[in-house]
């Protein structure tokens, strides 16, 4: 029998290897996201810290900053926009953003029954 951290890791794989999440459409910005299905919990650090430091604006821009991709997977945003997405970014259309990658996760989530 495998170890259970084979097994853990083994599960990870395959909700990764679903591939992108999407697209999101976004018309205010003649675009559309894509996003994958989860991140590790090393890529959350950043978010949960921020969360716990009722910075939950900085959260939401991280949580766009590290997800939201291109159809080929390419990363939309960097650390270097933060300052631009708080500052000079419709806060509606993050957290619209924001929103549907949860709502995606709590109906993947529903329909596996956890």
């Amino acid at each position: 029998m495998s170890k259970l951290i084979d097994r853990a890791t083994a599960h990870f794989q395959d909700v990764l290897a679903q591939g992108l999440k999407g697209p999101i459409p976004v018309p205010e910005w003649d675009t559309e996201i894509y996003y994958r299905p989860s991140t590790t919990l090393a890529e959350e650090n950043k978010i949960i810290e921020l969360t716990q430091k009722g910075k939950t604006t900085e959260a939401l821009v991280w949580t766009l900053i590290q997800r939201a991709r291109d159809k080929d997977d390419k990363m939309l945003f960097d650390a270097s926009d933060v300052q631009k997405l708080l500052r000079g970014v419709d806060p509606k259309i993050i957290l619209s953003i924001v929103t549907r990658f949860n709502e995606d996760e709590t109906v993947v989530d529903e329909a596996l029954g956890n």
